[in-house]
């Protein structure tokens, strides 16, 4: 580490006044104007020379006040830009630009922006407006930028960590993984990567729909050692990958998190109506509003493709995984080159209007671990536009029979892509123009999603820019109070899509109740329902529940028409996972299942072995397999 630094500024001018790091990146301070607005040519050097990301920033000495900062910006700046927020991250030097249109932020081949930093001296990033207000955005970046010191200090130590010296000779190589969750079951998916020097979490996830103990992650086994462990890696936001993770930092781990921007925004919101259903039930939630604050802290976010170094011998590129906002497919160097692991997470091979197929191709693949949700022989889903049409058909009669439509949506993404779908359907005139009610967290949800067009589809992305913002449109009418609620309840036919999508708490309950008895209405089923919970209850045809109503016990019977379209999945059916194994590049030496229950697993296990002849394993929970 002290090697590295050394080796840089002994190349530069006696004008650098620190060196620092920022996760796996070098951050240079200088105090020479001269230096900074003309040494390009001399950092572009030193990244030929250390193959390492090197940025250069002005000390704080140099800089432009905030307030004649601000100023100069908005007069660089076009008007048509339409800038809302301009953020002083004071201990960084940089200074954010949040924008309604970033391109005329950044000009051509960023021209605007240097033309900021040669005035201001500030290093200047774009951001986004939501189309949407975000509150939870707005705080997270609140978290981020207003009070830095800690933020700063935690970077460089997390980049100390990773370039301590490791010498691959003095130690014997290996690498193990434990399955602490989602081994033959979907839920609770946690992984820990061991190296001689590394300890990683994949994901780190709750089973909402389980018991007591098996809703969490085997954490009371000697292989973990919360202080032990180097980084979390997030693949997306979904509770079952994420829920548990602020609970780690209450128990303090300190270290980092990695994940893309809009998992980090997403799984924080998710979080937080976790802790409100907590409190909706009258028990003790898992963790603080705090412990989400420590989360975010020590969350460090990457692009897609974007390759950066997360211990001394693992590096880290997230490529996208289709399932998802913000979803990755998680692969891993490690080693230098002894071993590339891929795992997969939830994915999804095939468009939607929502988002584009998974990456199936890699710079280097040994071992990949491949979700088998839908990966039974008998998982065979129809093709997208098929289920389409099943699920305006089946909207159409309903209300045909003056009749109600309940969607239990999983907030994130699955209510996004069922939303342009009737957006569409109705622009087309395939569907009457019916109210269409959203309720639960899934319109914060829309929020996150116009702040991050980058990672949605090209015709979703391409609307957005063209201010033709389908989440907006005035086909959807938004429920924010029980008296609005109440309304829905008492109106006439209508369409509600709300959370949760397993009806495991949220609003999705207080609709199914209120809608189950009549045979005029509908349930329609199109995200997974997890094993013991109530839709998985009422999809498997039981007719009768007991249910808390403001404390008191009733007698709930089920007389509404019950639907599943699986076609509608943002997981990938059995054909998609085949498919994927055939066109990843290069192809794996070793296949490991999970996500799925046990059946599933085994099946998709023994069919991928018939068919490549490649080593495949089905782990079960706590189990270690050695894969190098």
């Amino acid at each position: 580490m002290t090697d590295i630094l050394k080796s840089i500024l002994s190349d530069l001018p006696n004008s650098i006044t620190s060196a620092n790091f920022e996760g796996a990146n070098i951050v240079l301070y200088t105090d020479d104007r001269i230096f900074f607005s003309e040494g390009e040519g001399k950092i572009k050097a030193i990244v030929d020379k250390i193959k390492k990301r090197v940025e250069l920033r002005a000390d704080e000495k140099i800089l432009l006040s905030q307030e004649d900062t601000d100023k100069s910006i908005k007069e660089i700046v076009p008007g048509e830009a339409e800038i809302t927020n301009i953020i002083f991250d004071v201990q960084r030097s940089s200074v954010i630009i949040e924008a309604k249109k970033p391109g005329l932020v950044i000009g051509k081949q960023g021209s605007i922006l240097q033309e900021i930093k040669r005035k201001t001296f500030w290093s200047p990033s774009i951001q986004r407006s939501p189309a949407i207000q975000s509150k939870i955005t707005e705080n997270i970046r609140s978290v981020l930028y207003l009070n830095n010191n800690y933020r700063r200090k935690f970077l460089n130590d997390v980049g100390k960590k990773i370039y301590s010296e490791w010498n691959p000779e003095k130690v014997n190589e290996w690498v193990r993984l434990t399955f602490l969750g989602a081994g033959r079951q979907v839920g609770r998916s946690c992984l820990l990567l061991h190296t001689p020097i590394s300890k990683i979490l994949l994901d780190c996830g709750i089973d909402i729909a389980a018991q007591n103990s098996e809703k969490f992650p085997y954490f009371d086994i000697p292989e973990f050692d919360i202080n032990a462990i180097d980084a979390v890696i997030l693949s997306h936001a979904h509770l079952d990958h994420s829920g548990i993770l602020p609970y780690l930092y209450k128990m303090g781990y300190k270290g980092p998190c990695y994940m893309t921007q809009p998992t980090r925004d997403i799984a924080s919101l998710l979080a937080l109506d976790l802790i409100g259903v907590a409190y909706k039930k009258a028990t003790s939630p898992l963790y603080s509003s705090t412990d989400i604050q420590e989360m975010v802290k020590h969350s460090i976010c990457l692009d897609y493709n974007e390759v950066t170094d997360i211990a001394p011998d693992v590096r880290l590129t997230l490529y996208n995984a289709g399932h998802a906002l913000g979803s990755s497919i998680v692969h891993l160097n490690i080693g230098n080159g002894l071993h590339n692991l891929v795992y997969t997470a939830d994915f999804k091979f095939g468009k939607t209007r929502l988002l584009d197929p998974a990456a199936c191709i890699f710079p280097r693949v040994e071992t990949m671990i491949i979700e088998s949700t839908y990966g039974s022989k008998d998982d065979i889903l129809p093709p997208r536009e098929v289920a389409e049409e099943q699920l305006i058909e089946i909207i159409n009669k309903t209300i045909e029979r003056k009749g109600k439509v309940l969607i239990p949506e999983l907030g994130l993404g699955r209510a996004q892509e069922t939303m342009l779908i009737i957006e569409d359907a109705i622009k087309q005139g395939k569907l009457p123009k019916i109210p269409v009610y959203i309720d639960g967290m899934i319109w914060d949800i829309n929020a996150i999603h116009t702040a991050y067009p980058d990672f949605l589809s090209g015709s979703v992305r391409s609307s957005i820019f063209q201010d033709k913002n389908p989440f907006v449109s005035d086909i959807f009418n938004r429920i924010g109070s029980s008296q609005e609620r109440k309304l829905v309840f008492e109106s006439g036919p209508c369409v509600v899509l709300a959370t949760s999508g397993m009806l495991m708490g949220g609003a999705s309950v207080e609709y199914f109740r209120e809608f189950a008895g009549s045979k005029k209405n509908s349930i329609l089923f199109v995200c997974y329902q997890g094993v013991g919970s109530l839709g998985r209850q009422v999809q498997e045809g039981v007719k009768e529940f007991k249910m808390n109503n403001d404390g008191k016990e009733e007698d709930i019977q089920v007389n509404m028409e019950i639907h599943t379209l699986l076609g509608l999945t943002a997981h990938s059916g059995r054909n998609q996972l085949l498919a994927y194994m055939n066109k990843c590049q290069p192809r794996p030496k070793r296949v490991i299942i999970n996500h799925g229950e046990a059946s599933k697993c085994l099946d998709l296990a023994s069919t991928i072995y018939k068919l490549n002849r490649i080593e495949t394993i089905a782990p079960r929970n706590l189990e270690t397999i050695r894969i190098r």
